[in-house]
């Protein structure tokens, strides 16, 4: 097997002596080859069951030729969006067009149209009518039935129709995509392919649809047209995202076409992962990059490793259960340090190893014995409301691997940037992984996610209850005291999730005031297709017990929710202050050492603001004279810093 990149054009094919290819992939993204990037296992893992596979990343969809570098493939047309959603790629929750893209060439904007996956179908169906299309990764997985789309504010239908395409490949895709070669590989006609498990196919057969004794989703007619069913509809696929419980799917356009959903794919056993993870990668992008300075991307991913899949978290503003599913698939040991000890030997690394995790780090193992034969359970959660019963919080094998990590030659620090669950780290009933976690695999502050501090609003983002967090902050504060260390923790935290009014947004101010924080950074609730939080924007309801939700959607109101977690910062004056009125709470406007903000003109006098305190100073005299000179910044390493 040639070690080097796959074929970008047809004389690479014929240096590789390929003639035609059984598969052409055509993806949003550059070619990274890269296990961080989907692309690139699918199509690695694809070669090594002897698929020929081409790449075109990027192509210009203005230009039908630029699909055609390869010709017609034997067996069928690959597509994905790339490692992002890209219409989240593209624009801000503001709906405001980004100015970079990590995953092209020198971060340039434009290089791949909007709602890429439908573009790049139809573009391949109007010069192949006939040649098979799978389309897979985020974009599709998120979008494979009729779904809420944010930036168009309307219900569309499944990405598989919009896009021509004949299959969805949904979840990570390792298990289908071979499936799906092998049945095209056999002569079976890409229409007859209805029985593969992590796949979505279209028929006009009832008959099919009754012998596969799928389950009846509301008709995309009626979603479209009633929240309540859009609500009931998205909670049935919630609870049908395992594979060992779920059932097959459907949904009905017009009473004559049926959009069909099969069981999710088994997740890979620990074997399957590690062979995933040790394919032939370059691992980086492909030299002909280079001269637009490389792909940005690859720097957050080149010096960290992948150790799991799956999340038992259920956030609700998360994707992770309908891509990866709830249950954990882990790689070995001896996987992870060999990679490890690949990277030392890349002339650019300087011994620091970026992150050893997955969607939640410390999750190395499922949340319970019962789920490795009953599969989780679908309409309870792991760690909320409160921890389960049967939750076996252990971090013993985490702690193991990470020793093994730091003992490696050349590596100097292995640190920990993937998300971790505190209320997790509470639940363990030792602090061994407390004490390695704060005296080994910190920078000096650690990232964490209560994203509320409003048991109301917490309740809707499916995160524990706000003592929870303040325990770990107490338990942390004390680690870093016995062990003499200086490190603190950074709050990731969320403005105008559904559930949240001016009174939850002033809640969390307060709490940010009592802290001594304010956050550089806010992150305002993004309604990314196929979560339980989007579902309650859409519709208004908690799809769980059908319960009405208040969701702010008016641009204003957001803008003062945003505006009061950072009520110190002088250019959010205005809307801090229509905030408290309309709230209710001008006691927060004032002289006291409670206060959110001061009064601007007070007996005639201007106020200024004082940057190091956040509080207002009076100045006279005519308007030329100067303002204060700002006091140094306050760094962010004094947050939930223990006071004495």
């Amino acid at each position: 097997m040639i070690h080097d990149f796959l074929p970008v054009t047809r004389e690479d094919c014929d240096k590789r002596g390929w003639g035609q290819l059984d598969f052409v992939y055509v993806i949003g993204d550059a070619y990274v080859d890269h296990p961080s990037f989907g692309p690139a296992i699918i199509s690695r893992l694809l070669e090594s069951h002897g698929y020929t596979v081409g790449m075109i990343p990027q192509p210009d969809w203005k230009d039908e030729k630029s699909i055609q570098v390869f010709g017609e493939p034997r067996l069928g047309f690959l597509v994905s969006g790339g490692n992002m959603d890209s219409m989240v790629n593209h624009y801000s929750v503001s709906k405001k067009r980004r100015e970079t893209d990590a995953y092209t060439p020198g971060g340039e904007m434009g290089k791949r149209p909007d709602y890429a996956v439908v573009v790049y179908g139809n573009l391949i169906r109007r010069t192949y009518k006939h040649t098979p299309i799978i389309i897979g990764g985020i974009e599709a997985s998120l979008r494979r039935l009729g779904h809420y789309d944010y930036w168009s504010n309307k219900v569309r239908r499944s990405i598989l129709l919009d896009s021509g395409a004949d299959l969805i490949s949904y979840g990570m895709g390792e298990h289908s995509i071979i499936e799906i070669a092998d049945a095209l590989n056999s002569g079976i006609a890409v229409k007859d392919i209805t029985f593969i498990d992590g796949t979505v196919y279209k028929t006009r057969d009832r008959e099919l649809v009754e012998q596969a004794q799928a389950l009846e989703l509301p008709s995309f007619e009626e979603v479209r047209a009633s929240k309540e069913a859009y609500a009931r509809s998205f909670y049935i696929q919630y609870c049908n995202t395992d594979h060992f419980v779920a059932k097959t799917l459907y949904e009905t356009y017009d009473d004559k076409l049926f959009v069909v959903q099969n069981r999710p794919a088994k997740p890979l056993t620990q074997e399957e992962m590690d062979r995933v993870y040790a394919l032939p990668y370059m691992r980086t992008y492909h030299p002909m990059y280079e001269a637009a300075g490389g792909i940005p991307a690859i720097r957050e991913v080149k010096f960290s490793l992948i150790s799991n899949r799956g999340c038992f978290g259920g956030c609700n503003f998360c994707a992770l259960t309908f891509h990866q599913g709830r249950t954990i698939q882990t790689r070995s040991h001896a996987s992870i340090v060999e990679e490890a000890r690949q990277l030392t030997y890349e002339p650019d690394f300087k011994g620091y190893i970026h992150d050893v995790g997955g969607p939640t780090a410390n999750f190395r193992h499922p949340s319970c014995q019962k789920q490795l034969t009953k599969g989780v359970c679908p309409n309870r959660q792991c760690l909320f409301p409160k921890p389960c019963k049967n939750l076996v919080a252990d971090h013993k094998d985490y702690i193991q691997l990470l020793r093994k990590l730091r003992e490696l030659p050349g590596v100097k620090k292995v640190f920990i940037r993937s998300g971790i669950r505190f209320d997790y780290v509470l639940a363990d009933k030792n602090d061994d992984f407390l004490r390695e976690l704060c005296e080994y695999h910190v920078s000096g502050q650690l990232k964490v996610a209560p994203e509320h501090i409003s048991k109301k609003v917490l309740d809707k983002l499916g995160k524990p209850a706000p003592e929870v967090y303040r325990e770990f902050v107490d338990r942390y504060n004390r680690m870093n005291e016995k062990l003499g260390k200086k490190q603190y923790l950074v709050p990731y935290l969320m403005s105008s999730h559904p559930g949240a009014t001016l009174d939850e947004a002033i809640e969390l101010a307060e709490y940010l005031r009592d802290i001594h924080y304010m956050p550089e950074q806010v992150q305002d609730f993004y309604p990314t297709p196929s979560t339980i939080s989007t579902c309650m924007y859409y519709t208004g309801l908690d799809p769980r017990d059908m319960t009405p939700v208040y969701t702010a959607t008016n641009p204003h109101e957001k803008a003062m929710q945003r505006a009061l977690m950072q009520y110190r910062n002088p250019k959010n004056y205005e809307l801090v202050k229509e905030a408290l009125e309309r709230a209710g709470r001008t006691d927060l406007i004032g002289f006291g050492p409670k206060c959110l903000i001061r009064p601007r003109n007070v007996g005639g006098r201007t106020l200024q603001r004082d940057q190091k305190h956040g509080a207002y100073s009076g100045r006279g005299g005519s308007p030329r004279a100067k303002s204060a000179k700002p006091a140094k910044k306050k760094t962010i390493r004094n947050v939930h810093k223990k006071k004495r």
